[in-house]
């Protein structure tokens, strides 16, 4: 990966499982920058390799149940959205989606990448019959929570999110569409 300014052309598409490698790359990198310095480095690789090591993120890609939208910066993965059937403990709608990841590298925070994600996420949501969206987000990562706040997501209850053996608290959000 580079390192390169944003650019004006930001390009966006659907994922193809050939992307599995950079886009497991991208988002241990994104959640490495923002939230490594939380955990034991133990925790933090057993994490990121159970979420984007081969069995993780890059087989959802051909996983008829999961749609993931990606932002790119010529060929550079900048940012993703990951959907797909509510896995959460609970009973939920049949007509709820989730959407699972939510990352974008720090360089193009704030460019309108995360806004043309979340409309690009809310149109496939709408798309496909659902009702209701459901995300989990850090108890601490307020800027996430405004972000998702400004769309409409409410706290409806907490999550224990495990990274390695660390248990984190997370807030489960809904939005009914």
């Amino acid at each position: 990966m580079t390192d390169l300014a944003p650019s004006l052309t930001i390009t966006y598409r659907d994922a193809r499982t050939i992307d599995g490698p950079a886009l497991a790359a991208m988002a241990r990198r994104s959640f490495t920058e923002t939230f490594g310095t939380l955990y034991r480095q133990s925790d933090l690789a057993a994490f990121l390799d159970e979420a984007f090591g081969a069995n993780g993120l890059p087989s959802q890609l051909s996983d008829p149940d999961f749609t993931v939208r990606l932002a790119l910066d010529g060929e550079q993965i900048i940012g993703f959205v990951k959907m797909g059937p509510v896995t959460f403990p609970g009973e939920w709608r049949p007509d709820a989606i989730e959407l699972y990841q939510f990352y974008v590298l720090g360089p193009w925070q704030g460019q309108g990448v995360a806004q043309t994600l979340m409309d690009w996420a809310l149109e496939h949501s709408r798309a496909h019959g659902a009702k209701e969206i459901i995300l989990s987000v850090y108890v601490d990562n307020h800027r996430a929570h405004r972000f998702y706040e400004r769309y409409g997501f409410r706290d409806i209850g907490r999550y224990a999110f495990r990274v390695g053996e660390t248990v984190d608290d997370d807030n489960l959000m809904r939005l009914v569409l």
